[in-house]
């Protein structure tokens, strides 16, 4: 690499999970702590990170393709980060096969960046892939601005070792974050515009800490006391795993009028042996009756799931077990995939590796089945009354855009900000939106 100086504008490519856009806001704010500001809409960047996911197949092929976008520029190329989970797992091949890119960083150690670029601004490509239990946050600079509905990492890590994920090695064993540290930086969100906070972790639900009386709480806990921060109206988190789940995290369902009636719990499989097969340690109908416990708690919760299809070895039979799930769950909602071996997990090299035509064939009943279920309950929605948090402008002028409290999409038209929450009835329901129609704006 030739020496450069230092970049004065940035742009961050965010890809995969929720946990990503947040440490893409992370790094943003970062490097703007720096001295760095986003470059224009239409204008090249000096600095681009790519901060990149390693759950799909081909993600490191995508990174590939972006960078070979931005060498081929009439002008100077950018300084290229890449960053996230694939940096994490192939940085020394990125570093071999992208003389293009001057820094590799983990998601672990993105709190190094100035440095980082301080050196690579020297002529000297760096990577950082060093994953420090909580080294990060602390380094990383005080929360000044928000969206009106904001993210907030908890917990990192996993230490399930599913055998199709690649979680536990690009980001590491679980920790969480201190409860004192949390509660400060949602006061912090709050106070810069945010009404509604997503709490994120790998295994959101397995977050732990001490609070300020020394005593041990769990996800719940951190859940009643962000509760009492004025200003927060909506509390959501994200994403749990069965083996997690306490009985104070179902009743804060019912007791926490701030937790919004919304679960994302996956499950993957319908079957039992399936299951075994990945190390998911719960069984499909103990997975139900955790549902039902849930429903007890909060009989309106709007429920969702993760389901891969075409696992190694996944019969017919199998998979039909899957759609049995799905429809004794009456899901509001579930992300589907086709499985896809990510290299160095166990179930790479299994056998019984499922035809890609089949796994096309099955994902296209499950996700009409799901697609059932979501227009279902988006339908039986239909005359309920709700508060909207407004998050967008729609496509028209005096249309916008906001989440009810079951996280759908609703469009209204209304004399409103972003930011605001105005009550709704929900008139019309469409298999992925409903349409509202205002009553009032609430008070902030």
């Amino acid at each position: 690499m030739e020496r450069r100086p230092l970049p004065t504008t940035y742009r961050i490519k965010s890809f995969g999970c929720q946990m990503n856009v947040y440490d893409g806001e992370r790094m943003g704010e970062l490097l703007a702590a720096q001295g760095l500001t986003p470059a224009a809409e239409g204008e090249d960047a000096e600095l681009v990170v790519l901060n990149t996911c390693h759950i799909r197949e081909r993600a490191a092929e995508k990174v590939y393709s972006d960078i070979g976008r931005l060498l081929k520029t009439d002008g100077p190329a950018p300084l290229i980060t890449v960053a996230g989970c694939v940096a994490q797992a192939e940085g020394k091949e990125i570093m071999a096969r992208a003389p293009g890119v001057g820094i590799v960083v983990g998601p672990q150690a993105y709190h190094r960046l100035p440095e980082l670029i301080a050196q690579a601004s020297q002529g000297i490509r760096a990577t950082d892939t060093d994953m420090p239990a909580d080294a990060k946050f602390a380094a990383l600079p005080r929360r000044r601005r928000s969206a009106p509905a904001a993210f907030l990492t908890v917990q990192e890590g996993c230490d399930k070792f599913c055998t199709y994920c690649v979680v536990p090695y690009t980001r590491g064993a679980e920790i969480s974050r201190p409860f004192a540290d949390l509660v400060a930086e949602a006061q912090l969100l709050v106070e810069a515009g945010a009404r509604e906070i997503t709490l994120l972790g790998q295994n959101v639900n397995a977050w732990t800490g001490s609070d300020e009386a020394d005593r041990t709480q769990g996800l719940d806990g951190l859940i009643r006391r962000l509760a009492q921060i004025d200003g927060l109206e909506r509390i959501r988190y994200t994403t749990s795993h069965p083996n997690d789940v306490t009985d104070g995290l179902i009743a804060a369902h019912g007791e926490v009028a701030k937790l919004m009636p919304y679960l994302h719990l996956p499950v993957q499989s319908g079957s039992d042996r399936v299951l075994r097969a990945m190390n998911r340690s719960h069984t499909a109908e103990a997975y139900l009756r955790l549902l039902e416990r849930f429903r007890a708690a909060r009989p309106d919760i709007a429920l969702s799931g993760d389901f891969i299809v075409g696992f190694p070895g996944e019969t017919e039979a199998e998979f039909a077990e899957t759609l049995q799930v799905v429809e004794a769950a009456g899901y509001a909602h579930a992300f589907s995939f086709k499985y896809s071996p990510r290299p160095g997990t166990p179930a790479a090299t299994m056998n019984g590796q499922v035809a890609a035509e089949v796994m096309d064939e099955r994902l296209q009943r499950l996700q009409a089945t799901i697609a059932r279920g979501q227009l279902a309950f988006n339908q039986a929605s239909v005359g309920r009354r709700c508060a909207v948090l407004v998050e967008r402008r729609g496509k028209r002028p005096g249309q916008w855009l906001g989440k009810s409290p079951w996280l759908q999409s609703v469009w209204f038209d209304a004399d409103a900000a972003i930011g605001d929450l105005v009550m709704v009835d929900l008139a019309q329901a469409g298999p992925n939106s409903l349409e509202g129609r205002v009553l009032e704006t609430l008070a902030a």
